[in-house]
């Protein structure tokens, strides 16, 4: 038995385990390898106040604005108030910030993007993501109390209710199935806590800047464990992906437009200025929704981010991978507009947390984009997701070090292994690629940046049918990766659609054409498992009887 175990491999479960290695014995397991996160593909940067010119209260002000009236205050507060001290800790671990001359002594170089209304953003050229990945990594995988697991799976949380088979007073997490993807073996990982770290939902929706690993895992199997989930209605859509038939996924940060960027249709004209006194730098829920709504005006199939009236050695310097990346494909931003579109991006909602990132499972914690800490409220301020991370990440540890120090492992009841049942080798593959297929693309034209009652109902008509075939596949047929991330993007598209049908109004990024105003007594959604599922959904691990 671990003292901990961590699902995921990005900076949430990376900081997390590093602390919480000082304290006992970790596990982190990682369904791809230990780079593959959506940390690795962040380009904007950290958020944090770092400069005399700027302010607690002003990066405060910046937040609770772009979260549209739900932001927790107090999870607000700790985020940016500790927030420094976290990020000079990750200084002292090794990750290179940019600063503004190449001299280790001179001040860090502060990017500014949508909605900050300072330069505030740490970064590292326009690959900080990749930057902390590797650093963090590194030190992960020298330290002798970590064991890290790559291309292992998890499957379901193992919970003292799943082990009784009733709903227990006392229910609390002992661990995780785990499906190990090179052996194709599902295995016990038992431990005294359990951190879920597994990232977005971005796969759930057909266009998306996020890797192929992000799959909502830790929401789907923290939801069927019982765990109370919240705010799913609001995802943020990236205004700016690149537009081109053989590019994947590849975000255009941000940082473009706090440099000085303008998105312009394809007359060229610079259509956000009428929009949002910040133009092309308003919130990324107004600037996502205006692409959208100057695309269906126009019929056009993209706009145009334009960088050609800045300098181009500033540009090559600033942006070195975005400019490298873009001229791979024939697009050269010195001299010519980026074609660019939206994208889904970022979950604001999540498993809900306290201020110490603790589930309403006890012995359950849930970092970064899988948790709710109330932050974001109803849209994210960017690059707040990495302080975010570092911020809950530590003090989840801090309390996870002593939550474990009340737990007897021998007092523990027998748990069994996984069993298979009378599953077989599936000869119906197609059906997992078709479901896969179809939730994506309902979930972007009936839930996606503009919505309405009734593309909402049709969605929820259709999750309703899938996800009682993958329910019967998952227990029909033996399990392989596939399956597993089919299975949980369905759940996370079922907590999406069900949230945005309660919110009977617009905020943020939740906007429906049926309810444009916002509700003043507007408050947090949130979903309890048994009062959406129903008894039926409380299917535990299959057991051999004896």
């Amino acid at each position: 038995m671990y003292d901990f175990l961590v699902i995921g491999s990005g900076i949430s479960g990376l900081w997390f385990a590093l602390r919480a290695a000082k304290h006992g014995k970790v596990c982190v397991i990682t369904k791809r390898d230990r780079m593959e996160s959506n940390t690795r593909y962040a380009q904007g940067g950290v958020a944090a106040v770092f400069s005399d010119e700027d302010s607690f209260e002003s990066h405060i002000r910046d937040t609770e604005i772009a979260g549209a009236g739900l932001c927790d205050k107090e999870a607000v507060r700790v985020t940016i108030t500790e927030g420094p001290i976290r990020v000079q800790e990750l200084i002292e671990a090794g990750v290179q910030f940019t600063r503004e001359e190449d001299n280790s002594l001179a001040a860090y170089d502060m990017g500014k993007e949508g909605g900050h209304s300072e330069r505030r953003v740490l970064h590292s050229g326009d690959i900080t993501g990749e930057a902390i990945q590797k650093t963090i990594v590194a030190k992960i995988t020298s330290h002798p109390n970590i064991d890290l697991f790559e291309n292992h799976s998890a499957i379901d949380l193992i919970t003292m209710r799943r082990i009784t088979h009733r709903c227990c007073s006392t229910d609390r997490c002992l661990g995780a199935y785990v499906f190990d993807i090179t052996q194709s073996k599902v295995k016990k990982i038992l431990a005294k806590s359990t951190l879920l770290a597994t990232g977005g939902i971005g796969k759930v929706y057909l266009y998306t800047s996020n890797p192929d690993v992000a799959t909502g895992d830790g929401i789907a199997i923290a939801y069927r464990a019982g765990a109370s989930i919240q705010n799913m209605e609001f995802v943020q859509f990236h205004p700016t992906v690149l537009y081109h038939s053989k590019a994947k996924n590849f975000l255009i940060s941000e940082a473009l437009r706090g440099e000085g960027g303008e998105l312009r249709n394809n007359e060229g004209l610079s259509f956000m200025k009428g929009k949002h006194p910040m133009g092309s730098l308003a919130p990324r829920d107004i600037v996502a929704r205006g692409i959208d709504g100057e695309m269906k005006r126009t019929g056009a199939d993209c706009v145009f981010l334009d960088m050609t009236h800045l300098d181009p050695f500033f540009l090559v310097k600033r942006f070195p991978n975005i400019h490298k990346t873009c001229m791979s494909f024939g697009v050269d931003m010195r001299i010519e507009p980026i074609p660019v579109v939206p994208a889904a991006h970022y979950a604001c909602g999540g498993v809900r947390v306290d201020l110490n990132s603790v589930t309403s499972i006890p012995g359950l914690y849930a970092v970064g984009e899988t948790s709710s800490t109330g932050l974001h409220g109803a849209n994210r301020l960017a690059s707040n997701s990495l302080l975010e991370g570092l911020v809950f990440s530590h003090r989840a540890a801090d309390h996870a070090k002593e939550y474990i120090k009340k737990i007897d492992s021998n007092k523990l009841p027998f748990i069994r292994a996984w069993n298979t049942g009378h599953a077989r080798v599936s000869d119906e593959v197609v059906v997992v690629t078709q479901n896969w297929d179809e939730i994506r693309r309902f979930m972007w034209n009936y839930v996606g940046i503009v919505r309405t009652n009734r593309r909402l109902i049709r969605a929820q008509n259709r999750i309703n049918n899938l996800l009682r075939e993958i329910r019967d596949y998952f227990w029909e047929y033996e399990i392989d990766n596939d399956v597993l991330e089919l299975r949980n993007i369905a759940m996370v598209a079922k907590l999406i659609i069900e949230s945005a049908l309660r919110r009977k109004e617009s905020r943020g990024l939740h906007f429906t054409l049926d309810y444009l105003r916002k509700d003043p007594n507007t408050q947090p959604s949130e979903i309890d498992r048994l009062e959406l599922e129903g008894v039926h959904w409380l299917r535990v691990v299959p057991q051999k009887t004896s």
